[in-house]
Order: C-alpha cells, then sequence, then structure tokens
C-alpha cells in the first residue's frame, strides 16, 4: 500500500489524495514535518516539499504532486482526470498550472505562511496586510471560477478533471485559513459544495491542524 507523507493544511498532498481516492487507490497517511528538518523526510525529497509518496513494497518512492498524479494517470486506467482531446488535456494542465503556481504564490501559500508557520515555527503574530492582501487576491481567483463555471459543467470542460482537484485542494486549505468570502461568488461557491460533497473529500474536511481551528463553515457540505 502507498504511503503518503504529509500535513494536513498541504494543499499538493491534498490533490494527491484527492486524485487517488477518485481513482481507488488505497493509502495510508504519514506525518511530515519539511520545516523541522528531518532526515529521513529529506533522504526521501531532498527538496524538503510535501507530498511524498512511497510503495514500501516494491521501494518506489515519488515526490512532486504534479509528477505523481502523472504517474497514476499513466499507470492506473479507472476514471482518468487528464483525458479528452489534445486541446482538452492540454486545458486541464493550464489550470492546474495556474492553481498549484500563481493561487499558491498569491493566496494559500502566504495565509499558510501568516497563519500557520508564523505560529507554529516563528512564534509570530500573522501580518494584517499580507492576509488582507490574500485574500482580496483571492477573489480575483474566485471571480475567474465563477466565469469558467458560467461557461462550463467542470472548470475544463465537461468532465470533472484534475483541474477541479487542484482548485479545491488549494482553495480548501485557504477556505480553512479563513481566507476566502463566498459572500459574492455563488458560482465558484455552488461548485466547491459539489466537490466538498464526494467521497474523496470527506477525510479532508474532517482533519485538523493543531491549535488551527477552521471556521464554522469549513466541513459543512450545504452551507
Amino acid at each position: 500500500m502507498w504511503h503518503i507523507y504529509q500535513f494536513p493544511l498541504c494543499p499538493f498532498s491534498r490533490k494527491v489524495r484527492l486524485l487517488m481516492a477518485e481513482k481507488g487507490i488505497a493509502y495510508e497517511l504519514q506525518s511530515a514535518r519539511p520545516w523541522e528538518g528531518e532526515d529521513r523526510f529529506f533522504a526521501m525529497n531532498p527538496a524538503g516539499c510535501t507530498p511524498v509518496i512511497k510503495d514500501p513494497d516494491r521501494n518506489i518512492v515519488l515526490s512532486d504532486s504534479r509528477a505523481i498524479c502523472e504517474y497514476f494517470e499513466e499507470t492506473v486506467d479507472r476514471n482518468p482526470q487528464i483525458s479528452g482531446t489534445a486541446q482538452q488535456r492540454a486545458e486541464i494542465r493550464r489550470l492546474v498550472a495556474m492553481f498549484d503556481e500563481n493561487f499558491f504564490r498569491d493566496v494559500s501559500g502566504p495565509l499558510l505562511h501568516e497563519r500557520m508557520k508564523k505560529r507554529l515555527v516563528l512564534r509570530q503574530s500573522p501580518d494584517a496586510k499580507a492576509l488582507r492582501e490574500a485574500m482580496k487576491l483571492a477573489h480575483d481567483y474566485l471571480d475567474y471560477v465563477d466565469w469558467l463555471i458560467d461557461n462550463r459543467p467542470w472548470l475544463a470542460g465537461s468532465t470533472m478533471s484534475l483541474a477541479d482537484l487542484t482548485a479545491a485542494a488549494q482553495i480548501s486549505v485557504a477556505d480553512y485559513l479563513g481566507g476566502i468570502d463566498w459572500t459574492t461568488h455563488e458560482q465558484a461557491r455552488a461548485w466547491y459544495l459539489v466537490m466538498k460533497s464526494r467521497p474523496s473529500f470527506q477525510p479532508l474536511l474532517s482533519e485538523r491542524m493543531e491549535v488551527i481551528q477552521p471556521p464554522s463553515h469549513y466541513a459543512e457540505v450545504d452551507a
């Protein structure tokens, strides 16, 4: 069985877990805290980033969430998440990159730094200005999700794909950290509630990061 080395608020680990659950791939969670500099973890991934997945029976170790997802797309036929024409697959990958890179850089990454790392590691108070900027930029991304859902059944096209899993994973972390205001984003909110309602999402909603509690709506699938 695969082991996933992660911490609960890692959006890239969440993406991998969602994809594996949608494909019916069993896994066990293993705690990893890269900020503690554990030698065992850095031996598996010198880049020091989660997730890392390992199959101890076959001595396979993989890192980088996009590489891991592509690996399972190539090796597990069930429920493909990068499918369609070449143009459709390119659109899926474009949106995956946008949320993994841009959204993480602008929204979930700063929120994690201010509300998790500063509290657990640096023992500092969050920067209110940085939090306001991340929340402001979150509105811009949700505006784009609104537009996508106005024009498509799912983010990248007619079926759910890795684009939806990636976006939902990143947004879920921002939502946990209180960085999302859904008030003016009905289309994005409706899409996200559908994602939250999927069986693959339920384990994520039940997990908590020590001393950091989410807002009351976080785990609700009808609010």
